[in-house]
């Protein structure tokens, strides 16, 4: 099995500035802002950062928190874009800004995967704000879109309309990812290509758990039996600091043996301004035709 590390570049609208001391500065368009970043051990470039805001968390570990803002900010959020998409960032209580920019490197590795399929059908699991949905809808991919946060995938269709995609062939399902998974096997349905992104822990719409070290080696069972020898890929990523690339990536060993093809495991990373170091954000594994 390779390990593999998938480097965020900047692009015009995000870059990671700098970095240190349990903290990262980044830009997202025109505003800056400093989130919490255990990874961030070392020292950073520069010692003052000028920002629009900071989220400052909470004393506990429960993963709260609050946003403190030395700048004016528009909460409603402000309009960036990603090769073709267009989305809204936004300062949310989760401490991100609506999407997450090391997953980059992963929109443009899946397009490759299905060049030259014609239409491919790929799912997006936990899909969120619909970014890397809207990425694969603009190269030509028929998209099943699953979160089960109504909100959330309101939020999707509003990238999609800023994007000017509201006729790309997309299906917006409201749905527990585990139970919708597990009726498209019953229905014999088939992907070219499946992305997931699932929390440590979360909930349905009517209220099911979600636990990560206990569920996904189930869903992972029943998203193969969605793929077959014409498939081209799987791509898992993981946020789980106490998972290991190298546990996930023999999690696939398992259930795509007799699929043939590739499976890598590695870090996602996004490469500093500053220095050009790498600041790793979370674990993958991934299978390939």
């Amino acid at each position: 099995m390779n390990l593999v590390t998938l480097t965020g570049e900047p692009w015009a609208d995000y870059g990671l500035v700098d970095s240190g001391h349990g903290r990262k500065l980044e830009r997202y368009g025109d505003y800056r802002f400093i989130r919490p970043e255990p990874q961030a051990m070392w020292a950073p470039a520069s010692k003052d950062w000028d920002s629009h805001g900071e989220f400052t968390p909470a004393p506990d570990d429960e993963g709260g928190g609050r946003w403190v803002f030395g700048k004016p900010v528009p909460r409603e959020g402000w309009p960036l874009g990603w090769d073709q998409v267009r989305f809204t960032a936004q300062t949310t209580p989760f401490r991100h800004l609506g999407f997450f920019p090391d997953m980059a490197p992963v929109w443009s590795w899946m397009r490759e995967q299905v060049a030259g399929v014609e239409a491919p059908t790929v799912m997006n699991l936990f899909g969120y704000t619909g970014v890397g949905t809207l990425a694969m809808a603009a190269s030509g991919a028929q998209m099943v879109h699953v979160d089960a946060s109504k909100k959330s995938v309101e939020a999707a269709k509003g990238n999609a309309a800023l994007s000017g995609m509201t006729d790309k062939p997309i299906r917006w399902i409201v749905d527990d990812a585990g139970k919708f998974v597990a009726r498209e096997v019953r229905r014999g349905r088939r992907y070219d290509g499946i992305l997931l992104d699932p929390p440590k822990y979360g909930r349905g719409p009517t209220g099911e758990v979600w636990q990560l070290d206990q569920d996904l080696p189930g869903l992972i069972a029943n998203c193969r039996q969605l793929l077959d020898a014409d498939s081209r890929f799987l791509f898992l990523t993981v946020y789980a600091i106490r998972m290991s690339a190298l546990a996930i990536g023999e999690l696939l060993s398992q259930h795509f043996a007799d699929l043939g093809g590739k499976i890598e495991c590695g870090e996602l990373a996004v490469r500093e301004e500053a220095r050009g170091l790498l600041l790793p954000t979370a674990i993958f594994a991934r299978w390939s035709r």
